[in-house]
């Protein structure tokens, strides 16, 4: 009983050290053994940088950066110049590309590097097969090999390649498992690849260099890496990141804050749900092992009993129940941490694949586990003193004949629990407003938890009352626990305190995953895409697509969609070919944004008034998603595949009018749509805003009610819209709606198709938000879910052991098994049914207070954002909810109870020996 909450709580401390990698550990991940990895930072100027070069900003700010006349990559001899003599370097390159598969075409990383170099060594590691050793040979990450139907030993054909590669092996990067990618030898695959593509017309792999340094000495100092800095690159180096230098001598945190780049104080908050689960387990272990000693003198008071009579005093007696105290505290000390540690081991490998990064070596720490099995020794004692008091202080006779005497109810305990419940929360709604933040929640919590537990016994008499619309066997389970409260009040309170931690937990990561859904900007409706053409001139291939669309993927609703041409059907929209044009729609200049038709931008105004034109309804951001085409042609089919239901909308574009999205563009039921000619379209983005030179059409539009989203879309044109304007279409592709989800090799098969057609293509599916994982909300999750199951067994277990005369009595009397199955299953029941009810109303105190501590940090963030004047989003309040996750109370409350009732109805015996009666 004590050693299940330490398997939890050694298991959870050797996860999250060895999960938690040294700062060389880490560094080793991004730069193997070398002694940094340098990179071009694309600035044209120097920069600062952040100490483990995440981040970094040119120096003076952006104005100047980005020059068109700055190559996109260093070369080796330009790198080498820049750094101290003598550094040895090692490139790697990476990039992404398209590769054939068993399935059809999948996107995959690329990387070019001597994988046989030392330096190399602690990128990767080799899972089976062998490295590559020439060219035409690669290894591919495991993740690959599963998503691509492929194996050891298999050919891959990367997309626009001349040859075959073979797959001489399988590997794994340890800081991404998931991730599809191939490597080859330098000069092999990425180089050849990213010419042949460009040749023929395509998209190029643009592959990003980087290069391993090793220097020797002191490694990568601080200095080298300012020096480096000066020059235009950036360094990720191992000596930085083992001796980071003081904020003082970091030039970044003297141009901008460093509060700007630290990254999310969700570590922090993980930590403090840790802390207080992990206590309120420290607290259900006094509360399994009081009752179970207790049970135990009970059980043994005859012998105990025979001690006195035969001259043993009240001082032997105590030495008795204590010794098992310490005896059992010792054992369970030992079996738990063992049983952790081999728990921490066999899972870790699950962990890690649900994770998809790898964690350090075993992180034992010796004194973290020595102190956790110190506590369940201490524990063992101090469990062990009430019962070896009140086993002391009964008298011979009362021991001999097993009679408990009448107790009277303590009416000052039920007083005290009050007083803890209200003090603790309102000390956990106040550490959610302090500095100390979770310190103060996670003692709060405990303390009204405390609360909880000393009025259990009168909330234990309070459920009794509900016995009268209960069937007899659940009468009777009910009547029993109410009548031993001296045992019933304790397996309560260990299912209680259990169940809180789990509950704590599954409400945090509720509100959390509610928070970040909320967050979450989606470029379509849940369970719709597109399969646009990125290529004009593959109009006539648009058919075939939208053919395999319907052949390969469970498509439920297609709407066909086409683009406005100006001149011959190839054009693009921003075209060098005097033939070509464009079409643009033009807002009226009473309903722009002023923040940005001054040439100086928001510059031009004070801080208090960029922020009121922010509110303003011309300067807020329209639905748009960056989608290639915001103006299509297409009939009313494709309001129905982006949900939009407005019945105006759907009557316009069957009338043959268009249907506008963004109000700041229509005025008076019309839109005007500028037709501009030549390619002076093609400049439209140089300098200071100008207006277009064409020639313009008013279109009547029936404008979407406010709130209609249009994923991305400001204008839809039906096909009798565009005649009137004298403009012509050209095919562009499809959007559409699945029945049901598409697999990965759905999507792969489709892509083949694309491929084999020769042309470029988007395939877009809105798969909604995905949740993300967190080592330590998983740890706890796991570890709180096995203390309830384990707590609720522990119950019935004592229920069981104190409850043996009312079985006994019951075979005597003639009961039948099914009688005393039953009883016993319900009596369980009861117990785990009021810990859950209790445990749950508990376990939302604790979650609340770290939510409301989470929300207070975001808007310090947020006023000290606006107070810089920083982004837009600055400017709005955190959304920070708070939310019970009432299915998994649910379960909670069915799956708890019953399967405790089913538990001990199985253990019960069904027919049990008489007990033989003891003698006078």
């Amino acid at each position: 009983m004590i050693a299940l909450p330490i398997v939890g709580v050694s298991a959870a401390d050797l996860t999250l050290r060895s999960a938690e990698l040294s700062p060389d550990q880490a560094v080793s991940r991004v730069v193997g053994a070398a002694d940094a990895r340098v990179s071009t930072s694309h600035a044209g100027k120097p920069v600062y940088q952040v100490p483990d070069g995440s981040h970094y900003v040119p120096v003076g700010g952006y104005d100047g950066a980005y020059l068109p006349s700055r190559p996109q990559e260093e070369s080796p001899a330009q790198v080498a110049a820049a750094l101290p003599p003598g550094s040895r370097l090692l490139k790697d390159s990476a990039g992404y590309g398209k590769v054939r598969t068993k399935h059809g075409l999948l996107e995959a990383g690329l990387r070019e590097i001597d994988l046989h170099d030392p330096l190399a060594e602690g990128l990767f590691t080799l899972d089976r097969g062998r490295l590559p050793e020439r060219a035409g040979e690669v290894v591919a990450t495991n993740a690959f090999l599963e998503n691509s139907g492929l194996f050891v030993g298999s050919s891959v054909t990367p997309r626009g390649a001349t040859s075959a590669y073979r797959i001489v092996g399988a590997y794994e990067l340890p800081n991404d498992l998931k991730k599809d990618q191939i490597t080859a030898p330098p000069g092999s695959l990425i180089d050849p690849l990213d010419k042949a593509l460009q040749a023929s017309g395509g998209t190029g792999v643009h592959p990003e260099d980087s290069y391993l340094i090793k220097v020797g000495g002191d490694g990568f100092t601080w200095n080298m890496v300012q020096a480096a800095n000066a020059k235009s690159l950036l360094v990720v180096s191992r000596a930085v990141a083992n001796r980071p230098p003081a904020d003082a001598d970091v030039p970044l945190y003297r141009q901008q804050p460093k509060e700007q780049f630290e990254r999310s104080a969700g570590g922090a908050t993980e930590m403090a749900i840790l802390a207080t689960v992990v206590g309120l387990a420290m607290l259900e272990i006094c509360l399994l092992a009081g009752p179970a000693f207790a049970v135990g003198a009970r059980r043994s008071r005859r012998q105990l009993g025979l001690v006195g009579a035969n001259g043993g005093d009240r001082r032997h007696i105590r030495s008795i129940v204590l010794s098992g105290g310490l005896v059992i505290g010792a054992a369970a000390a030992v079996c738990g941490t063992a049983i952790g540690i081999a728990l921490t081991v066999a899972l870790q490998p699950v962990l890690e694949e649900q994770l998809g990064n790898r964690f350090g070596d075993l992180d034992f720490r010796p004194l973290e586990l020595a102190g956790i099995a110190l506590l369940a020794v201490v524990t063992g004692l101090l469990s062990a003193i009430v019962p070896a008091v009140t086993a002391s202080r009964q008298t011979v006779l009362a021991s001999l004949t097993g009679r408990r005497g009448v107790r009277r109810s303590n009416r000052v305990l039920p007083v005290i629990g009050l007083v803890a419940v209200a003090s603790g929360a309102g000390i956990a709604l106040y550490g959610s407003t302090s500095d100390l933040g979770s310190t103060v929640v996670a003692g709060g919590s405990a303390l009204a938890e405390l609360g909880i537990v000393a009025l259990t016994p009168v909330l234990v008499g309070l459920f009794g009352r509900l016995g009268r619309w209960l069937p007899l066997s659940p009468r009777l389970a009910l009547r029993d626990a109410v009548r031993n409260r001296g045992r019933t009040a304790p397996a309560v309170a260990a299912v209680l305190a259990a169940v809180a931690g789990t509950v704590a937990v599954a409400t945090y990561q509720h509100s959390s995953d509610i928070q970040s859904r909320h967050e979450y900007v989606a470029d379509l409706p849940h369970g719709t895409g597109w399969l646009l053409t990125t290529d004009n001139d593959a109009y006539k291939e648009v058919p075939a697509l939208r053919e395999s669309l319907t052949k390969q993927l469970p498509v439920a609703r297609r709407a066909d969609v086409e683009r406005l041409v100006v001149g011959k059907p190839g054009c693009a929209t921003f075209s060098q070919d005097p033939a070509c044009g464009r079409t643009e729609i033009i807002t009226p200049k009473d309903q722009r944004c002023p923040l940005y038709e001054s040439p100086e931008g928001s510059d031009a105004f004070s801080a208090q008034e960029a922020r009121r034109l922010r509110q303003d309804w011309r300067c807020k951001d329209a639905a748009g998603r960056g989608t290639q085409h915001s103006t299509v042609v297409a009939d009313e089919k494709l309001l129905s595949v982006l949900a939009v239901t407005d019945p105006g909308s759907v009557s316009a574009l069957k009338e043959g009018r268009a249907v506008a999205f963004d109000k700041r563009q229509v005025k008076d039921g019309k839109l005007t749509l500028r037709i501009v000619s030549g390619p002076d379209g093609a400049d439209a983005f140089a300098g200071p805003p100008k207006e277009p030179v064409g020639v313009d059409k008013i279109v009547p539009v029936h404008l979407v009610p406010e709130g209609t989203e249009g994923w991305g879309l400001e204008l839809v044109l039906p096909p009798a819209a565009v005649q009137a304007t004298g403009l012509t279409t050209a095919p562009v592709g499809s959007y559409f709606a699945l029945d049901g989800t598409a697999s990965s090799e759905q999507r792969q098969r489709i892509a083949g198709d694309i491929d084999r057609m020769g042309v470029e293509a988007s395939l877009r599916i809105e798969a909604g938000y995905q949740g993300d994982d967190s080592l330590a909300l998983l740890a706890l999750t796991v570890f709180a879910g096995l203390v309830t199951i384990g707590a609720a067994g522990i119950a019935t277990g004592l229920s069981q052991a104190d409850a043996e005369a009312d079985l006994k009595t019951l075979a005597a009397v003639g009961a039948p098994p099914r009688v005393r199955r039953t009883l016993s299953g319900f009596q369980c029941g009861v117990v785990a049914l009021m810990g859950v009810v209790l445990g749950s109303a508990a376990g939302i105190l604790p979650a609340i207070g770290l939510r409301l501590t989470e929300r207070r940090a975001l808007e310090t963030l947020t006023r000290r954002a606006v107070d810089e004047g920083y982004s837009l989003a600055g400017e709005a309040a955190p959304y920070v909810p708070i939310a019970v996750p009432w299915e998994t109370l649910a379960q909670l409350l069915v799956v708890v109870p019953l399967g405790a009732a089913l538990l001990a109805a199985l253990v019960t015996r069904s027919s049990g020996a008489l007990a033989r009666r003891a003698a006078g």
